[in-house]
């Protein structure tokens, strides 16, 4: 006995429909492994500076008098998923496109192509103790403590003009005849002399010497370089423990250099008012951009804050993505920074202080 036409058409049809199953599930088998060069960033917590963290003062100020703080100074920060040696898979990055509170950008943007996912956490970790540093120096420059800084050489530019001429390890102690003690003052020195070169009195292996070295003109800001790279190592009058060890990177600066002022300051800085923010920081108190804004806003929201401090290069980014209720002040300095939590504090109008529009 045959089958007729009629049954065997139905049962070639219902095959094919299997077999288009089977790709399906295959293809999102094929998504759920496969990696995707990209990295998501997604709101993370916050952590209040003058608040504990662990049980232990997030920011422990000794060697100067410290005041109790009622107001709120979050940290935020950002969760990265992917990267070095960490890469998501096709369907988490295509839910996280679907998702407003995340990013989702290519791996090579973040990390060196050839960057392991070991030397992208040591560098993170690295980022974050110089940045411990530096809000340590730019809230005692806003003080007007003093305190001392040394310059020294960690390496050469390939190429350029301190290369062979200057070592790992030399300290710099003077430009033609005049001390510096900072980058600032380098930069003053080396654009005064211009072309012409300079005689750096450096210290090698503990004795002085004077060095002739010849200077190099930046194409993009225009100043006198010497070609090297230059680690600031301070001699504070106090000392600050961070206990915060799980969070990398260099965005927590300002932030940090607001709590310590905050600490070595009589009252509240901001009252009793929640103020969350973001930033790095310079020794001399400037405040530069970082990554991740909308997602710290979004974070910084979460958590009930009221106002955010962010680098003012980062307004045209944060600008459309703010959440409702929170007020976006735009800072350039550590100063315009406290002067904002001030207003804040006080019941101070903030609509009079630059800010980013809401959406």
């Amino acid at each position: 006995m045959t089958a007729s036409p009629r049954p065997r058409r139905a049962l070639r049809r219902r095959g094919l429909e299997s077999w288009a199953l089977l790709g399906s599930a295959g293809l999102l088998l094929a998504g759920a492994v496969l990696p995707a060069p990209f990295v998501i960033e997604a709101p993370g917590p916050t952590f209040n500076t003058v608040g504990e963290h662990d049980g232990r003062q997030l920011l422990g100020v000794s060697g100067a008098p410290t005041y109790p703080s009622d107001s709120v100074l979050d940290l935020t920060t950002v969760y990265v998923t992917g990267g070095p040696n960490k890469n998501v898979n096709v369907l988490t990055v295509l839910g996280s496109w679907l998702d407003p509170s995340a990013s989702v950008v290519p791996a090579d943007t973040l990390y060196p192509r050839d960057v392991s996912g070991e030397e992208a956490d040591q560098y993170s970790m690295a980022a974050m103790s110089s940045s411990q540093e530096d809000s340590v120096a730019a809230a005692l420059t806003h003080l007007g403590q003093g305190f001392s800084t040394r310059l020294s050489v960690q390496d050469t530019v390939p190429g350029g003009p301190a290369e062979g001429v200057l070592e790992h390890g030399d300290v710099l102690r003077g430009v033609d005849g005049e001390p510096v003690s900072s980058l600032p003052s380098l930069k003053s020195a080396l654009d005064a002399a211009g072309e012409r070169g300079v005689t750096l009195q450096v210290e090698r292996a503990g004795s002085p010497r004077d060095v002739e070295v010849d200077t190099v003109r930046d194409e993009a800001s225009g100043n006198w370089q010497l070609g090297v790279f230059l680690l600031a190592a301070y001699d504070f009058p106090i000392d600050v423990a961070f206990e915060l060890d799980e969070v990398g990177g260099p965005s927590a600066g300002l932030m940090f250099a607001l709590g310590i002022v905050d600490e070595m300051t009589p009252g509240s800085i901001a009252g009793d008012r929640h103020v969350a923010g973001t930033g790095t920081i310079t020794p001399e108190g400037e405040v530069g951009p970082i990554g991740g804004i909308r997602q710290k806003l979004e974070g910084a929201a979460a958590a009930g804050a009221e106002v955010f401090l962010a680098p003012a290069d980062n307004c045209a980014e944060a600008q459309g993505h703010v959440p409702e209720g929170l007020t976006v002040v735009s800072v350039r300095t550590l100063d315009d920074a406290v002067a904002a939590a001030e207003a804040a504090g006080s019941g101070g109008d903030l609509s009079a202080l630059p800010g980013c529009a809401a959406r």
